[in-house]
């Protein structure tokens, strides 16, 4: 199937939120490629300063977060369309943690904080004074969020881990693709952006109780924990029947029929009739209304139990007509979806005309193309900013907090900052 799309670069009305609601907010960010990034832009988009801490050069690798460094795509030194991806509209603080007098910085920097976030392994904040132990003597209300793999306790503190790791472990990828297929993981890093908006609304919630009770506390969000709780129905099925979820073909519901993808004449089609209503319209509409009263498919159980009959009579209907032609006919009226390939989904007129891509300015591209958050307020999305320079605010950030130029000069000269 082939979209036409209006190509409109130019962001549309309705960008910039007036009066952002964490506006005023000071999060502190050391944080470093996917997960952490993503929570902290979601703040970002929402009004908060978001302070990003990022390792100095030290002769011993590439300075600050490593998603600067990854490719192919890169915007001159130390940037790169995957970095600008996830740090939208944050503030870069060069600092090592490592040193006293980057502890020093960092406790200054919490004063005029509100909260601490990072997404380092278990085993770190503790060593680099990031828990509400550490800093609640320099501000008792300081929210401090620690978004790991495994959590800072247990035998799994200390481990690595990425989403690809979580996905197979916790089962994701047994459910995902064909029957006869190898087990398959989801193309996104699904999880870690699971982990990075429930840490975001986390770190949140936190923020509200400290400032009705002046206290902080530490708030753990783990890879390891959202995608296991993302196993959701599968999982009570499983806890409470013993009923092990398997994978349906044509990415098919665990339960409902017809809920999967159908051949049309130029594509596929996904279509879902998890109501009655809806397997009574799509009768109708593909011109199949005797099927309703069929005794085989009467009812959501005798479907699923004559699914190949009526998979085989809607396949011979669905691939008489085309992809579009079917989604103008369905259009409102039965829950229904294009199965597209990446590029035309972001070139989908419908995505362009409500404003799902913004252009903002970079030193090394004119127009960069991002995406926009999908949070409206008041009928408004968050106007996209560029993520910053390695480094970029480090001595405006310092001189903020009481910082001279000889000072600022000396942590340089020491690679501190």
């Amino acid at each position: 199937m082939t979209l036409t799309a209006t190509r409109n670069d130019a962001a549309p009305s309705g960008f910039g939120i007036a009066e952002p609601p964490l506006k005023g907010i000071r999060i502190i960010a050391a944080e470093q490629y996917g997960a952490g990034p993503f929570a902290t832009m979601y703040l970002s988009d929402m009004g908060a300063e978001v302070i990003k801490i990022e390792p100095p050069a030290t002769g011993k690798g590439p300075a600050g977060d490593s998603s600067r460094q990854s490719g192919p795509y890169f915007l001159g030194e130390n940037d790169s369309q995957f970095f600008q991806t996830f740090n939208l509209g944050k503030k870069s603080l060069t600092l090592d943690l490592r040193k006293p007098e980057g502890q020093a910085v960092l406790h200054r920097l919490v004063a005029g904080a509100d909260a601490v976030l990072n997404n380092l392994r278990g085993d770190q904040p503790a060593k680099l004074g990031l828990t509400h132990t550490a800093l609640a003597k320099v501000k008792p209300s300081i929210v401090c969020a620690h978004l790991s793999g495994y959590g800072r306790e247990g035998e799994r503190a200390n481990w690595p881990a990425y989403d690809y790791l979580m996905q197979a472990e916790a089962g994701f990828l047994s459910l995902t693709g064909e029957p006869d297929g190898a087990p398959t993981r989801m193309g996104l890093s699904i999880v870690d952006y699971l982990t990075g908006i429930t840490t975001a609304f986390a770190l949140t919630a936190a923020l509200l109780g400290a400032a009705r009770t002046g206290r902080g506390r530490d708030v753990d969000v783990t890879l390891y924990d959202v995608a296991m709780h993302q196993l959701t129905y599968p999982a009570t099925w499983y806890l409470n029947e013993s009923v092990e979820t398997t994978r349906r073909p044509r990415s098919g519901h665990p339960s409902v029929v017809p809920c999967e993808t159908f051949p049309t004449s130029d594509g596929r089609i996904f279509i879902m009739c998890i109501l009655p209503k809806f397997w009574e319209k799509l009768c109708e509409l593909t011109g199949l209304g005797e099927l309703v009263e069929d005794p085989r498919f009467r009812s959501n159980k005798n479907r699923y139990d004559n699914r190949e009959a009526l998979i085989a009579l809607l396949d011979a209907a669905l691939s008489t007509r085309s992809t579009g032609e079917w989604m103008a006919r369905f259009s409102g009226q039965l829950p229904a979806a294009p199965v597209l390939g990446m590029g035309a989904a972001l070139d989908n007129p419908y995505f362009r005309a409500t404003g799902g891509v913004q252009s903002v300015d970079h030193t090394a591209r004119d127009g960069l193309q991002v995406l926009s958050n999908p949070i409206r307020l008041d009928g408004r999305r968050a106007e996209a900013r560029s993520g910053p320079g390695l480094g970029q605010h480090t001595d405006e950030i310092l001189a903020g907090i009481g910082y001279g130029p000889d000072e600022i000069a000396r942590l340089r000269a020491e690679q501190t900052i």
